[in-house]
């Protein structure tokens, strides 16, 4: 195993999902029933762990065909457009 890649990997994801959507709503999950703390906590590892897998197994498949260069590039300009529609539907009106 290359432990470089694997602390890297676990460091992004783990700040990434601070304060994420998922976060909160296990936070809210959690909150609204405290003895199911146990079950949120395996329902919700479980998901990070699925939906892991789908963009492991998703980007080996993907990099057999298409060349990195792309793949980051296509990402990019995902994030971007989604920021794009994020920030047009936005009302405007309540943050001033």
């Amino acid at each position: 195993m290359d432990w470089k890649v694997f602390l890297m990997t676990f460091g992004v994801v783990f700040l990434a999902e601070l304060g994420d959507k998922t976060q909160l709503t296990a936070l809210a999950l959690t909150s609204g029933n405290p003895q199911a703390s146990w079950a949120v906590f395996l329902g919700s590892a479980l998901a990070l762990c699925s939906t892991s897998a789908l963009a492991v197994v998703g980007g080996s498949f993907l990099s057999r065909f298409v060349p990195e260069r792309y793949i980051y590039l296509a990402s990019g300009v995902f994030f971007l457009l989604m920021g794009a529609v994020i920030l047009w539907r936005l009302d405007w009106r309540h943050l001033f």
